[in-house]
C-alpha cells in the first residue's frame, strides 16, 4: 500500500504486475527474485484486515514518534485544512431513498438518466454504489459531485502531517473535524498553541471553540461584503492579528496544500466506504512524510 502511495499505482492488479518485473518493489516487500507474487484478490482481502485495526493511523503515529523525527516537529504552531476526495461512484447512482426514480428504459445497466428540473439533495437521495458518499459542491458555479472530505493537521516548522482523517462532505465538516484532530493530537495537554487556517474556518462559533481549548486562532479573515453592503463579522480581532506570529502562520498554512497535491490517490480513490477511504488517505499522509523526511534528517540541526 505504501508503494501504491509512493508511485501513484491505481489498482492492486497494476501493483502485482509491477512486482513481477521490478526488483526494487520486490526488495521493498521482501520477495526474492524467483518468488511468486501474490494474487491481487488476496491482496485486497488482506487490506481489509488492516482496516479493522486502524493500522494506517498507528503507522503515521509510529513514524512521528521516532526520536529523530520528533525533534523536527513543532509543538506550538499548526495548520489545518480540508480537501475533497471524489468517491468511486457515478452520479447516476444517486437515487431517491424510497426508490421512486422514473428512469427511461435503456439497454444494459448504464441506462440514460434525465436530471433536468430534478431536485436532488442528500436528505432525499443516496448513492446505491457508495451510500456513505455525499453530494457536495465546492462553491458557486462548481459541479456537484459524490465525494468525501479529507482533513489534515500540519505542524508549521517543517510542514509534516501529524494527524488526518476523512469525513462525510458537509458544510460544517471542516470545522468539526479540525476540533477533533486537535483534541486527539494534544490529548490531555493544555499548553497554548496556534492554529492557522483559511477563510472557510472564519466562523464565530469555531473561533470561540478554539479559544476555549487554549488555541489561538490564526485564521484568515473572510471580509467579503453581503448583498446589503455590510462587511461580514469576524471573531478574529486585533488581539490576534496585531502580532507578527499571525502573519507567519498565514504564510506557513499554505504549505498544507503540498500534502494534498503531492500525495497520490487523494483526488479520487478507487475504494468505497468511509473506513476504506480514511485508511487510504491516512496512509497517503504517512507516505508524504516519508518522502520528505530523508532530506529533513540530513539537514544540519
Amino acid at each position: 500500500m505504501l508503494l501504491q502511495a509512493f508511485y501513484g499505482i491505481r489498482s492492486e492488479r497494476q501493483l502485482m504486475e509491477r512486482l513481477e518485473f521490478d526488483p526494487l518493489f520486490r526488495w521493498f516487500v521482501g520477495l526474492g527474485v524467483d518468488d511468486p507474487v501474490w494474487d491481487h484478490s488476496t491482496f485486497s482481502k488482506n487490506r481489509d484486515r488492516l482496516l479493522e485495526r486502524e493500522i494506517a493511523a498507528k503507522f503515521l503515529t509510529a513514524v512521528l514518534a521516532q526520536k529523530k523525527v520528533k525533534r523536527l516537529l513543532s509543538g506550538d504552531h499548526f495548520s489545518v485544512d480540508g480537501t475533497l476526495i471524489e468517491a468511486w461512484a457515478s452520479i447516476k447512482s444517486f437515487r431517491r431513498t424510497e426508490g421512486s426514480d422514473d428512469d427511461r428504459p435503456g439497454p444494459g445497466r448504464n441506462a440514460e438518466r434525465n436530471f433536468h428540473k430534478e431536485k436532488r439533495s442528500n436528505a432525499t437521495h443516496q448513492s446505491t454504489t457508495d451510500p456513505e458518499a455525499k453530494l457536495y459542491r465546492k462553491g458557486d458555479g462548481q459541479p456537484a459531485k459524490l465525494c468525501y472530505m479529507g482533513h489534515a493537521l500540519m505542524e508549521n516548522r517543517h510542514g509534516l502531517a501529524v494527524r488526518g482523517g476523512v469525513s462525510q462532505a458537509t458544510g460544517v465538516a471542516e470545522r468539526e473535524k479540525a476540533l477533533e484532530l486537535i483534541d486527539k493530537y494534544r490529548g490531555q495537554r493544555d499548553r497554548r498553541i496556534t492554529l492557522g487556517a483559511d477563510k472557510a474556518y472564519d466562523v464565530m462559533q469555531f473561533v470561540h471553540d478554539l479559544r476555549s481549548r487554549s488555541v489561538t486562532p490564526h485564521i484568515a479573515i473572510d471580509g467579503h461584503l453581503s448583498k446589503t453592503g455590510k462587511r461580514r463579522k469576524t471573531a478574529v480581532d486585533d488581539r490576534t492579528t496585531r502580532h507578527i506570529g499571525y502573519g507567519i502562520s498565514q504564510r506557513c498554512r499554505k504549505r498544507i496544500e503540498e500534502i494534498f497535491k503531492s500525495s497520490a490517490g487523494l483526488a479520487k480513490v478507487k475504494l468505497r466506504g468511509r473506513d476504506r477511504v480514511d485508511a487510504a488517505f491516512t496512509l497517503a499522509l504517512a507516505a508524504y512524510n516519508l518522502v520528505r523526511l530523508p532530506k529533513l534528517l540530513m539537514a544540519p540541526a
